[in-house]
């Protein structure tokens, strides 16, 4: 395996080796002639894999956690760093309360973000339930309520009202059935109803009607469902092709 494939891949990472040949695929098309090609700009300030990347309000791109390091000195990031498009440069702002990778990032309506869950090889267990809102205002993390269930390659979706619902992940390598909700209000969670199938790095998708679309996920699975926030319930909808 080409070795800047393997420095990301750990344990419950392999995955990513897929990604990074898909990547390699899209920029030997790129440089073939095809009409889209990839342009450099400014480089992280670290090294990282399994992050987040979020869009703030005011244009900027908050990177958060990751993998850092390979092989025995693998280890989950606290740092974050914001880019700038205006100059294609990066700029550290402070690190979470804790290292994080495989963990969700959900920018807020009122311009925070929320980071839930993930994993860290450091902690006992290692699949977390701590969670922590970055303001951009001061640049600065602070400890929110933890979720009821530890999960990492969960998804966390915006509903309409404003609340955080995360479906799903995995805990010690098995997949998970359970949901939960945020409500920035209070800075609390509460159960959801369950899924119908328990999934984990599956996609989650915010309809026009305010329902959710979840769908696939590890294993892998092509079955699909609907959450309803309207009476909290989850409906099983026609399945992937492939």
């Amino acid at each position: 395996m080409n070795t800047k494939y393997r420095l990301c891949i750990g344990k419950n990472t392999a995955r990513l080796f897929l990604l990074c040949v898909a990547l390699s695929s899209l920029q030997s098309r790129a440089d073939a002639g095809n009409s889209f090609q990839f342009e450099d700009t400014g480089h992280l300030n670290q090294s990282r894999c399994l992050h987040t990347a979020t869009l703030l309000p005011d244009g900027t791109v908050m990177v958060a956690g990751g993998i850092e390091g390979g092989g025995a000195g693998l280890s989950a990031s606290r740092s974050a760093e914001l880019y700038d498009p205006a100059s294609g440069s990066w700029n550290s702002t402070a690190s979470m309360n804790g290292g994080r990778y495989q963990h969700t990032a959900t920018l807020l309506a009122d311009g925070t973000v929320l980071v839930a869950g993930g994993y860290n090889p450091k902690k006992s267990p290692s699949s977390l339930a701590s969670a922590e809102l970055y303001d951009p205002a001061s640049g600065t993390w602070t400890s929110t309520g933890s979720l009821g269930n530890p999960r990492t390659g969960h998804t966390a979706t915006l509903l309409m009202d404003g609340r955080v619902l995360v479906a799903g992940g995995s805990e010690s390598n098995s997949n998970i059935i359970s949901a939960e909700i945020y409500d920035p209000a209070s800075g609390s969670w509460t159960e959801a109803a369950s899924l119908t199938t328990a999934r984990s790095d599956h996609t989650a998708t915010l309809l026009p009607d305010g329902r959710v679309l979840v769908a696939g996920g590890t294993g892998p699975l092509k079955s699909a469902e609907i959450y309803d926030p309207a009476n909290n319930t989850w409906t099983p909808t026609g399945s992937l092709i492939n």
